[in-house]
């Protein structure tokens, strides 16, 4: 799925009024009437609504969905105008003028903070202030006002996005709606991918509203939601009279002492993932360990007894991983940075691979292109420095991957995965239960044996990613998150195939 900015979506709906046709204030009422139903889903015509619009659009429409509830029968519906005498947008004026003459809601105009309602623990209110078109900060009475229902209103629906954040850029100041629930038209906002607008959004739901297909299939945009229907079409069927040949031998290189069950996880991680054939590389101490516990694996021991120092002769492999659970010895650093110099087939670089290089000087030279690094934000901030927010994180990670030819897998809740061709992939799957020692070790070794089976390095990124959210979604179904560990991740891996090849 697309994701666009506040100003693409504006062209979406002037395209769609000038070629479905249909007027602009029918699409605000098509999309208001997705809002009734949603509400009317979750919340009884006897219910409490307090409807807080602004002079945009967005205030409308909040108009247009208190009409429509009023006219399915919530009578205990207020209306409260930010500004009432102020100069509303036309599809709002129409609404508004709607409300007044097709029922008999209480309507009443903010101009002071004596004029704020007054909320019950049991009420709704919904946020139609100011929608995605916001370009600054809130100040004055919108400001006092937002303040007052984040510290009053109990349960908060925005429409659009909650009234203070913005769209992408994530410079919010100090007040922002802290909405229970989001519904977003068509596509989600950028901004509900960020992690510190969390407390903003909470729940988001989209809801569609038809915009013009013609114009969402063309329309160019550097971000996307990966859904099932994206991930699809890139898994390959499996031929019948396929052999293990045809599947890759992927090389990990993995394990010290008292780390093993990195070295385990990302194992069988590619076992699980179609692989033909896998060479786990451990330390000595690790022959007996990875034997038993992997015994579909086969083995490479390096000279050391507890960490590695050097990688095997790599001509056999399709692809290569490092990095779990390897430690950070100098005897390693320098296993590590003959591998980089030497690796020609796909590589991803995982945990201590990436401790190791942000201790070198001059470390982004090393990076063979199309290569993978997969960091956690701590690990992302041990390579890079410090980002004032997430969005300017992202602008790093972008032109990252665009100068250096290389895939980063930012991971976390909607795991940002960004490519040399300048895109950013947020990933749709996954769940807190997910958030563990030892997960990140899965998601390794499932790439690797993607990358091996000769899918594209980005590709191979994206679907892993998904896969792995997918198998911890199963897995928190049937076990919840509480209970949830890396070694589900991997049971549920195959039940994760299977379902995205039907």
């Amino acid at each position: 799925m697309k994701l666009l900015s506040s100003d693409k979506v504006r062209e979406a709906d002037a395209y769609t009024i000038a070629h479905e046709p249909i007027a602009s204030i029918d699409l605000m009422e098509r999309a208001a009437r997705q809002l009734s139903n949603w509400i009317m889903s979750r919340f009884d015509s006897s219910q409490n609504i307090v409807v807080l619009t602004g002079p945009g659009n967005n205030g409308g429409d909040g108009w247009a969905l208190a009409r429509l509830l009023w006219a399915e029968g919530y009578r205990q519906l207020k209306v409260f105008e930010l500004n009432g005498d102020a100069r509303l947008s036309p599809d709002a004026e129409i609404n508004r003028k709607r409300v007044l003459e097709e029922s008999k809601l209480c309507v009443t105009p903010i101009t002071s903070e004596k004029d704020f309602p007054s909320i019950s623990n049991s009420d709704l209110l919904v946020d139609a202030l100011f929608g995605s078109g916001l370009s600054r900060p809130l100040e004055g009475l919108a400001a006092q006002l937002v303040a007052w229902v984040n510290h009053t209103a109990p349960q908060v629906v925005a429409i659009d996005i909650p009234s203070g954040l913005m769209s992408e850029k994530n410079t919010t100041g100090s007040a922002v709606i802290q909405a229970n629930y989001t519904l977003s038209f068509q596509v989600p906002k950028l901004a509900f991918l960020f992690p510190e607008n969390d407390c903003y959004v909470g729940d988001w739901h989209i809801l569609p509203i038809g915009l013009h297909p013609d114009f969402m299939n063309r329309v160019d945009t550097l971000f996307y939601y990966t859904q099932e229907d994206d991930i699809k079409e890139q898994l390959r069927p499996r031929e019948k009279f396929a052999h293990k040949g045809h599947f890759g031998h992927g090389l990990l290189i993995a394990g010290s002492h008292g780390m093993m069950g990195a070295a385990v996880l990302a194992a069988r991680a590619a076992i699980r993932s179609g692989v033909g054939l896998l060479t786990t590389h451990v330390p000595r101490l690790g022959t007996d360990i990875v034997q038993i516990s992997v015994p579909e694996s086969l083995l490479s021991i390096d000279e050391s007894d507890v960490v590695f120092t050097e990688a095997p002769d790599l001509l056999p492999y399709s692809a290569i991983a490092i990095g779990p659970g390897l430690n950070q010895k100098q005897n390693s650093a320098k296993g590590l940075v003959a591998l980089l110099q030497q690796a020609e087939c796909p590589l991803v670089l995982d945990a201590d691979a990436l401790n190791l290089l942000s201790a070198m000087a001059h470390w982004p030279e090393l990076l063979p292109k199309w290569c993978i690094l997969t960091p956690h934000p701590k690990e992302y901030e041990r390579l890079f420095g410090s980002f004032s927010n997430s969005y300017s994180r992202l602008q790093h990670q972008l032109e990252f991957s665009e100068k250096h030819k290389c895939i980063i897998v930012l991971k976390g809740a909607n795991t940002c995965i960004t490519t040399p061709e300048g895109n950013a992939f947020f990933n749709s799957t996954g769940n807190p239960g997910m958030a563990r020692g030892g997960s990140g070790d899965v998601l390794t070794g499932l790439i690797l044996g993607l990358l091996a089976q000769q899918y594209a390095p980005s590709e191979a990124a994206i679907l892993g990613v998904y896969i792995h959210g997918l198998a911890g979604d199963l897995s928190a179904a049937e076990n919840g998150q509480y209970g949830l560990t890396p070694s589900h991740l991997i049971d549920y891996m195959g039940k994760a195939f299977s379902l995205l090849e039907k």
